[in-house]
């Protein structure tokens, strides 16, 4: 005999309405366990070296930094701790993964490039530029297909709190 709850969990679920079905029901929004597992070695490589390195650098000189410094930090703190919670929700959290890679390649074309193509860059854009090479990494695991189909095919969430009826045309 099945209890009520097994046996509503069996049901399908109620119809939605038009527009607010747009979130995936699958586990791992319809990417494959061997995908996801690529995904959070992503996470692992971003919030595990980030944790590495900046953690304890973030304990021993919090409070000396100048503002941009401690702005650049906790940035980076944060943002550890956000890919090392893409280990447990790798699909939720892509924004992430897809800002680091923004971020830099957006570092990369602007101040980067034109350094190369110039004069050369100094020493110290050589090492960003050397630290930052590594978001291929990040740039090979994100599931680009997944990401098109979701954050650009999709419709977007709705911007009115009920739908918008259909206006009569007077004959």
């Amino acid at each position: 005999m099945t209890s009520p709850t097994s046996s509503a969990a069996a049901q399908p679920a109620a119809p939605t309405a038009r527009g607010t079905d747009r979130i995936p029901t699958a586990p791992g929004g319809g990417l494959s366990l061997p995908r996801l597992y690529v995904l959070r070695f992503g996470y692992l490589v971003m919030g595990g070296g980030l944790a590495l390195v900046k953690w304890p650098a973030f304990v021993a000189n919090a409070g000396s930094w100048t503002l941009s410094q401690g702005v650049v930090e906790c940035m980076l703190l944060a943002m550890s701790l956000l890919a090392l919670l893409g280990l447990r929700y790798p699909v939720k959290m892509l924004p992430i993964l897809l800002f680091e890679s923004m971020w830099k390649l957006t570092w990369f074309a602007v101040v980067a490039l034109p350094q190369l193509v110039g004069d050369g860059m100094d020493a110290a854009t050589t090492e960003l530029f050397a630290k930052n090479l590594w978001v291929v990494v990040i740039l090979a695991v994100i599931p680009w297909g997944y990401v098109a189909r979701q954050y650009l095919a999709t419709p977007g969430d709705r911007w009115r709190s009920t739908p918008a009826a259909p206006k009569n045309p007077r004959p």
